[in-house]
């Protein structure tokens, strides 16, 4: 992302401090399509744990009956309101639950849900939701072009925010921890324009990203590169015809065909046996794109039998790509513990400090 206007906007991450910590207001996310909004509830379970109930109301898709419905007591001669147990009521804990396109759900389920904004004693019908808990509403911005729609009187309930795109650079770090194919990672790392919004100043001639004022069917997003990694996976497995036309309708043709020759790039390299195996004499790319290919490849795959003979590898390829290597192997939860276990690791950090 090339512009970051400060107090404008907020990270996902900064969204999600601002949620957690201030359990008394409801918040409205507001970010153009694909940008991560509803994975966050993921995100957030991750790190607040078994303390609360997570809860994923899909609200564009709702209608009044999936929220409750009123129950006759035959006896009494009257109604009472069964809740959906989708709201998860039984459990007891605080939640964590989003409100998923609020802006675009009916208003009938928008006016049925608004008591559950109130920051003193919020409930869904009759049903007071316990203390302590997160209340997240997503929607697009009216400047998306997508129909969103939001009364003033909500507005005045919630804290609306603006969440912007993930720069490139916080999407590698999300992706290097979320199994995305090194393809993909290495095409974004390449080229992070792919990753701009279109709110940041001139991007008419960005071919990738979403724009409302084009006619699009596809384009590129958080949301889409991780759809495209699936399919990159399994490339083997169908024709090349197959596997282009499926990455045309994932993120748009500009997209698909320049992340084609990082496929390609995968294809050429030398095979991941042939790299542990004899690390001094095994191939080496000779193209950026081929060595970004084989650094988030390094990065997803070592080990601690494979740290050491990865490293050797590495070594003999130019600075900016064993510095690339190291510092997205120590970004990498899953893979930190290995990389700092190894003697290699640990010595070449102290011998290349300089371009660390």
């Amino acid at each position: 992302m090339s512009t970051i206007n400060f107090g404008t906007s907020v990270s996902l991450a900064e969204a999600c401090d601002l949620a957690i910590f201030n359990p008394k207001k409801a918040y409205l996310w507001l970010s153009e399509p694909g940008c991560g909004k509803t994975s966050q509830l993921h995100a957030i379970k991750q790190r607040l744990g078994d303390a609360y109930t997570y809860v994923y109301f899909d609200m564009a898709n709702k209608d009044i009956g999936d929220i409750g419905m009123p129950i006759p007591d035959r006896e009494r001669k009257i109604t009472e309101y069964y809740l959906n147990g989708i709201f998860q009521h039984y459990v007891g804990k605080p939640l964590v639950i989003i409100f998923d396109e609020w802006t675009k759900a009916p208003q009938l389920v928008q006016n049925a849900l608004h008591p559950v904004l109130e920051p003193s004693g919020p409930r869904v019908l009759d049903w007071y939701i316990p203390d302590g808990s997160i209340r997240i509403l997503t929607g697009n911005g009216a400047a998306d072009g997508l129909g969103d729609n939001i009364k003033a009187h909500t507005l005045n309930r919630v804290t609306r925010l603006h969440v912007r795109k993930p720069s490139a650079e916080e999407w590698l770090a999300w992706a290097v921890n979320n199994d995305v194919d090194p393809v993909v990672m290495a095409w974004v790392d390449r080229f992070p324009h792919v990753l701009d919004s279109y709110m940041d100043g001139d991007q008419s001639s960005n071919p990738y990203i979403y724009n409302p004022k084009k006619m699009q069917t596809s384009y590129v997003s958080p949301r889409s590169l991780e759809a495209v990694s699936h399919s990159i996976k399994n490339r083997t497995l169908v024709s090349a015809n197959a596997m282009l036309a499926d990455m045309i309708g994932t993120i748009g043709e500009s997209g698909a065909r320049d992340l084609n020759a990082f496929v390609e790039y995968q294809d050429q390299l030398p095979t991941w046996e042939a790299v542990i195996t004899s690390p001094k004499t095994a191939k080496l790319p000779d193209s950026p794109g081929a060595c970004a290919v084989m650094v988030f490849g390094g990065v997803t795959r070592v080990d601690a039998a494979s740290i050491t003979p990865f490293m050797d590898y590495i070594e003999r390829m130019e600075p900016e790509w064993q510095a690339a290597f190291a510092i997205n192997l120590a970004k990498n939860p899953a893979r930190s513990a290995v990389a700092f276990k190894s003697a290699k690791f640990r010595d070449w950090c102290q011998q290349n400090e300089d371009i660390l």
